[in-house]
């Protein structure tokens, strides 16, 4: 009998590095803020976000994704002036120090994202769905991949109030889809390659919890767009909502969440937690039958006399 047939995650490429299903990538995040929701991710202290980062490649991230503002509307007034002031000297730093890391840029303002590019990053993470419709093309100025993100039409930093996308459940799942689709085109047309385009069903983002998990369930339809997908999820407000659990407490959820978005097909999980994630991602992986086992040498002959455990 025939395994049941997955979706392959589509691949994608930065710098020259490919990710995808055999392979998927984990995304470590560094926030240089004082108020993100996760107190575990708050590295306004530059030695401690070099320590983060540091720590973050030791257990095995691919990218790291630095932030300079809380995505959601509690906290700091950031202007672009002091977002540039927290990221780019961080940026500047960690390529030099570690040159092999693929560097991510997760702001929605098209001049931090330039100023970001004159650095070098390899990635813009526009999580708030193109609300500065010039960032699509300095990512493409500046030779980096691009995140197309859904919000549901919300502004930057605004949380979600009386959601509602329609009578049919469904309907959400829709409205992603369409939604990074046309972004997707928009990132081509602007000179972005397939392969670095990445679209991120971005839950929690103009979401309830309830159109969050209709949406995981779903990531196979987004990986069908043809493009890489980017899942981030780690201790978000679906997961603790879920379980009734505060961040600090939301690792396992957003460990099983990883499994399945990752069954179905995802290729980048954005993280807080990388050596956990690299840990599951690389199961799931090898259960999918897309990555060999490390060691598999239980029930194999061995030479006479060799212990086996």
């Amino acid at each position: 009998m025939a395994p049941v047939d997955l979706p392959a995650a589509r691949p994608l490429v930065l710098r020259g590095r490919r990710f995808d299903a055999a392979r998927p990538a984990v995304m470590a995040i560094v926030n240089r803020t004082r108020d993100s929701f996760f107190s575990g991710n708050r590295h306004a202290d530059l030695d401690a976000a070099k320590r983060a980062l540091a720590a973050a490649v030791e257990a095995g991230a691919d990218i790291v994704d630095v932030g300079g503002v809380r995505a959601g509307q509690e906290g700091e007034d950031v202007d672009a002036a002091e977002e540039v002031r927290r990221v780019v000297p961080f940026l500047e730093w960690a390529r030099a120090t570690h040159p092999d890391v693929l560097l991510s840029i997760d702001t929605w303002r098209s001049e931090v994202a330039r100023e970001a590019g004159a650095v070098g990053v390899d990635l813009v993470n526009d999580t708030w769905a193109a609300a500065d419709p010039d960032l699509v093309h300095v990512a493409a100025e500046i030779g980096a991949g691009y995140v197309v993100s859904h919000t549901g039409g919300l502004p930057p930093r605004t949380d979600p109030v009386d959601v509602t996308y329609g009578e049919d459940p469904l309907d959400v799942v829709r409205d992603v889809l369409t939604t990074l689709a046309e972004g997707a085109r928009v990132a081509e047309l602007s000179g972005i390659p397939a392969d670095r385009v990445l679209v991120d069903p971005t839950l929690d983002f103009g979401k309830t919890t309830a159109n969050s998990l209709e949406v995981l369930r779903h990531t196979a339809d987004v990986v069908a767009l043809g493009y890489p997908v980017l899942q981030a999820m780690s201790r978000k407000d679906f997961v603790g909502e879920t379980l009734d659990l505060p961040p600090e407490e939301r690792l396992e959820g957003s460990l099983a969440a990883t499994a399945v978005a990752a069954w179905l097909g995802a290729t980048v999980f954005r993280a807080h937690d990388v050596q956990a994630t690299r840990r599951v991602l690389d199961m799931v992986a090898t259960i999918r039958g897309d990555r060999a086992p490390l060691l598999a040498v239980r029930g194999v002959s061995r030479p006479s006399g060799e212990n086996t455990g």
